[in-house]
């Protein structure tokens, strides 16, 4: 479903946004295929402290924002790399704690499980609802991602 709205994105409209201050199309796919890539960090590190992301990432990501081929790219091999964590995560692995920080300062912990939901399938929804929306705003007509 995800992939197929991605997909649907014409290159000329990666960089419209539907207002002042709020993200373009680019930018919101590009979180897309990044939150994507997010399961194997949570199933297999006890954490993430966030002042800590390599700068080569955040610029690998916002390399991928105007460029549709490398979005898709990217999303397959992160959605292979998330299958895979997935299959053989187990039920103890889940209730394990993960832990976001920033600085050395705690912003919340949960279990693994519940961090996955929330933040991977939860986050995925909601920026999904997003860019169809934001889609439609920059005229590009689509049929409900959900009917298909």
């Amino acid at each position: 479903m995800t992939r197929r709205l991605l997909a649907r994105i014409p290159a000329a409209k990666l960089g419209f946004t539907p207002g002042h201050g709020l993200h373009t199309i680019g930018w919101n796919a590009s979180h897309l295929v990044s939150v994507l890539g997010w399961v194997p960090g949570i199933l297999n590190a006890p954490g993430l402290d966030v002042a800590e992301v390599d700068a080569e990432l955040i610029a690998a990501t916002r390399a991928i924002e105007t460029d549709l081929t490398a979005m898709l790219i990217t999303f397959d091999e992160n959605l292979a790399r998330s299958l895979e964590a997935l299959e053989v995560a187990s039920d103890a692995q889940l209730d394990e704690p993960w832990t976001m920080s920033m600085g050395g300062q705690v912003l919340f912990t949960m279990k693994k499980g519940e961090c996955l939901s929330k933040w991977v399938f939860g986050h995925t929804a909601h920026h999904r609802g997003v860019l169809s929306a934001t889609l439609r705003l920059a005229g590009v007509e689509h049929a409900s991602i959900y009917e298909e």
